[in-house]
């Protein structure tokens, strides 16, 4: 406002009684008879230019800054709300959010840091339920073997295979427990090493589907591989998709009490699928979105008693997409479950 005022006063100043003296010339030139009462034009001339530059100055000033005033008062409203929301955010009340604004700058602000405090709103819940899962997980174990030893050692029990068994399946468990959360972090984190190279998955799957076979029981489902006769090779690490089917067949047999598990591998322009399909007791609608999540489990005794620590699928999702892929699941209550990956081709 300053600049642009101080601007109007010196160019109105310098050019325009020049300007009217042209003017003035001109009429005379055109038979206006002006000499003697150009003086008094020009006085007039500038005395009501001054006239009107000070009302021009004053209303133009009284405006600008009433509108300039109630600009910044609505702005600095929304910037101390702002601050306010920070600081409860910073004091870690996650749940709080930002005020919409109608201007749109503050309006794009407000959203986007709703979306980051939604984003670690999450984070921390994550977080927290992360720890308390490991700390169940890590409990049942240490308990086993914390009775076991107290009763050995007040002579209450005496030792036997059984009991060196037991201590060892516990110890076991907990070894399994911190390798795969080790594992899990490093491949969130991608510092876990993927060594990429073309690769021909048939002979894996052949080898794994007859190595399961053996171990499912005479009355359990049936395992089949459907695959093609040659399949293009993939550029992948052979070692952790091995990894990431041995979980998903391991699940599925464990889920499978009868009917069949197929092993299915198919092509499609830049990419081989592969899926593990069974009729086993399925996913409910509800926890779909959750299989992927470290510690979930549907059934959470069946799981427990059998060993399972909850954070395969988990592993499996980031192994996959640590080479480029990526991992969907399917299934039908008490129908069966289909998971499925693809691969890029090489």
């Amino acid at each position: 406002m300053l600049v642009a005022v101080g601007s109007l006063v010196i160019i109105g100043k310098v050019s325009s009684p020049r300007f009217f003296v042209l003017r003035l010339q001109e009429l005379e030139g055109r038979g206006f008879y002006l000499r003697y009462a150009r003086t008094e034009l020009v006085r007039g001339f500038e005395t009501a230019w001054y006239r009107g530059t000070v009302w021009s100055v004053i209303v133009s000033a009284t405006a600008s800054g009433g509108l300039s005033y109630w600009v910044s008062k609505r702005i600095m409203q929304r910037l101390a709300e702002m601050e306010q929301i920070t600081q409860k955010f910073a004091a870690g009340q996650l749940d709080a959010r930002l005020p919409l604004s109608d201007i749109p700058e503050l309006n794009r602000l407000s959203t986007s840091f709703n979306h980051m405090a939604a984003s670690l709103e999450g984070v921390e819940q994550r977080r927290r339920q992360l720890v308390s899962d490991l700390t169940h997980e890590l409990r049942t174990p240490l308990t086993v073997v914390r009775g076991y030893l107290e009763e050995l050692t007040d002579g209450r029990l005496e030792l036997s295979p059984q009991i060196y068994q037991m201590l060892a399946r516990e110890t076991k468990r907990l070894e399994r427990l911190v390798n795969d959360l080790q594992e899990l972090s490093k491949a969130e984190a991608g510092y876990l090493p993927i060594n990429l190279q073309p690769v021909n998955l048939r002979p894996l799957l052949e080898s794994l589907v007859e190595k399961f076979a053996d171990q499912i029981l005479e009355d359990g489902p049936v395992l089949r591989l459907e695959c093609p006769p040659q399949l293009p090779p993939v550029l992948a690490d052979i070692d952790r998709i091995e990894q990431v089917l041995v979980n998903l067949l391991g699940n599925a047999i464990r889920y499978t009490t009868e009917g069949s598990i197929t092993v299915r591998a198919w092509t499609e322009p830049s990419k081989l699928w592969i899926a593990v399909v069974d009729t086993g007791i399925g996913i409910a609608p509800e926890n779909l979105p959750h299989v992927f999540e470290r510690f979930w489990r549907a059934d959470q005794s069946r799981n427990r008693n059998s060993g399972g620590t909850g954070i395969g699928l988990a592993i499996s999702r980031s192994l996959i997409e640590l080479q480029s892929g990526e991992i969907f699941v399917e299934s039908q209550l008490f129908r069966g479950s289909t998971f499925q990956f693809f691969l890029p081709l090489a």
